[in-house]
């Protein structure tokens, strides 16, 4: 025996309660609802139910936090790290308890998302021997150049020297 599920909101509510939660910010959708005095379930059906209807209407991607965390994508993702970054403590918990994700699985989002420009101490070690042996190289480099150009002005001197004896026997 199936009950058919009767909507004793307005349609008018309904359209607010989802500008409410669409536009939460880092309120949860149980606070909203409890303010809104009615079931965090029923608010949180609303906004899948809209979430799915407007994917189907524009063909676009949802960015609705629903289904498995492990299944989202990478928009979904960074729509989870966006609105759980102020968070902390007992809010994070409960954020994360309302969305089904684990705080690990935010930690690892935001280094695939924002990978470390700190190196570690062996990669630090690696880099700074390259530039050593590099900065070796260029020294040697250097000091063979610099005897190639004593030798060229050492013989432009010689040269020099020949010609104004040359010419001074010519005379």
């Amino acid at each position: 025996m199936h009950r058919k599920p009767h909507s004793h909101h307005f349609p008018e509510f309904k359209e607010q309660a989802l500008l409410k939660a669409r536009h939460r910010g880092t309120r949860s959708i149980l606070s909203i609802a409890s303010e809104l005095n009615m079931l965090p379930g029923t608010l949180k059906r609303w906004v899948l139910d809209s979430a799915k209807a407007g994917k189907q209407a524009s063909g676009e991607i949802s960015l609705a936090l629903d289904g498995p965390a492990a299944s989202w994508s990478p928009s979904q993702r960074l729509t989870a790290l966006q609105e759980s970054y102020a968070l902390g403590g007992s809010t994070l918990a409960d954020w994360c308890r309302e969305h089904g994700v684990f705080k690990h699985q935010l930690a690892q989002w935001r280094d695939e998302f924002c990978p470390s420009a700190v190196p570690t101490s062996r990669e630090a070690a690696g880099a700074f021997r390259e530039l050593q042996r590099q900065h070796e190289q260029l020294q040697r480099e250097l000091r063979r150049k610099e005897k190639a150009l004593a030798e060229v002005a050492a013989l432009l001197v010689l040269q020099k020297n020949f010609q104004a004896l040359l010419e001074g026997a010519d005379k």
